[in-house]
């Protein structure tokens, strides 16, 4: 993977919102110049007449003229252009995250293969207070689709998996996120008490796509920013945020909501780091650090086991020898075993984990 251009910052108009077309605005960056794209296309919902509630009251959904497409093809077309340009600003190893309905989506995620996306992930956001089904002619649709590309198969995204673990009580995040829809102070409305924007998503949504997959000073772009949700969870996680924006009405509103949130400082924005972003340390220069010694005792947690320190970086017992993976397998009669976290020294405050020496040197080397 060969590494993009150097951007400078100074030539993109971060922490703005601007009104005009998202593909002219995406094709007017530099290239490989952004880390994220959240796109929230228009679905294309293909609506014929009023939907009416059991009560024969009109139910207000989106009528429009942006979610409007006169065939098929248009819509797909539309789709090349602003996935093309998305493609282009992305950096190597940058994430695009696109958002749809069973309307759009599926095309959507075949025009992406098209482009020759890496498809990740692809996520389902299950609405725990989803608009009933009034008709009762279908199920009720509970659920959007979210996909997480990158521009090529080996790229190297951000993944902050041990923060999204930690965001579920230590237990890994899966790929179905049990959400409501945005509803309460949280949903813009005009005077009249209607809704400011008819798709207008959750900010919980954002949150975890921007925080897994970007970290603070990351510049996040938005082809269509709508209302802002995009910008308000990027300022308030410490990223930069480009929005494009069609409608004027859209524009002020999204401005004046990102103008009243202020930014996580310091330990604020910080996460639980991934330890396989981290750089390979290997055992050894513990030693060459004179963080151990050669000769040192190791313990495994329960003392059944013992091994010592070679000068070379490699331990010892009565009857194996090898790294401190393969010694801490050979042991225990597995096939494998994390050394780090199997081999202890013994300190004042009793048994400590080795991979506690190798966190000093990740601290001293600004990892």
């Amino acid at each position: 993977m060969t590494k993009g251009p150097v951007i400078n910052h100074a030539e993109l108009p971060l922490n703005t919102i601007i009104q005009g077309d998202g593909i002219d605005g995406m094709n007017a960056l530099p290239e490989e110049s952004v880390d994220l794209v959240f796109a929230d296309p228009p679905y294309n919902l293909q609506l014929r007449g009023k939907l009416m509630r059991p009560d024969d009251s009109v139910v207000n959904g989106v009528s429009e003229d942006w979610d409007r497409f006169d065939t098929v093809d248009a819509y797909d077309l539309f789709t090349h252009d602003w996935l093309r340009a998305a493609r282009r600003i992305l950096k190597p190893d940058g994430s695009l995250w696109v958002m749809g309905s069973y309307h759009n989506i599926f095309r959507v995620g075949c025009v992406l293969q098209d482009q020759q996306f890496w498809i990740q992930n692809d996520v389902i956001w299950r609405k725990t207070n989803p608009m009933p089904n009034f008709r009762g002619t279908r199920f009720t649709n509970a659920h959007e689709t979210l996909i997480w590309a990158t521009k090529y198969e080996n790229s190297r995204p951000t993944f902050n998996y041990n923060a999204m673990k930690m965001m579920n009580d230590g237990v890994q995040m899966r790929s179905d996120w049990t959400l409501p829809i945005c509803t309460g102070r949280e949903r813009l409305r005009k005077s009249n008490g209607d809704k400011a924007h008819p798709t207008q998503k959750p900010e919980s949504v954002l949150h975890r796509v921007i925080l897994s997959t970007s970290n603070p000073g990351d510049i996040v772009v938005d082809p269509f920013f709508g209302t802002g949700t995009t910008g308000a969870v990027a300022k308030k996680l410490g990223r930069n945020f480009i929005g494009f924006e069609m409608e004027k009405e859209y524009v002020i509103r999204a401005g004046r909501r990102i103008d009243r949130i202020k930014t996580a400082q310091g330990v604020g924005i910080d996460v639980t780091r991934s330890r396989r972003r981290e750089p390979r340390i290997p055992f050894g220069t513990l030693i060459e650090r004179g963080l151990i010694n050669p000769g040192t005792q190791l313990f495994s947690s329960d003392g059944r086991h013992t091994a010592r320190v070679r000068a070379d970086g490699s331990v010892v017992t009565d009857t194996h020898e090898g790294s401190i993976h393969r010694v801490g397998a050979d042991v225990q009669n597995v096939a494998s075993c994390n050394g780090w976290t199997f081999w202890h020294f013994r300190t004042p405050q009793g048994l400590t984990q080795i991979d506690a020496l190798r966190g000093l040197v990740h601290a001293e080397a600004g990892a």
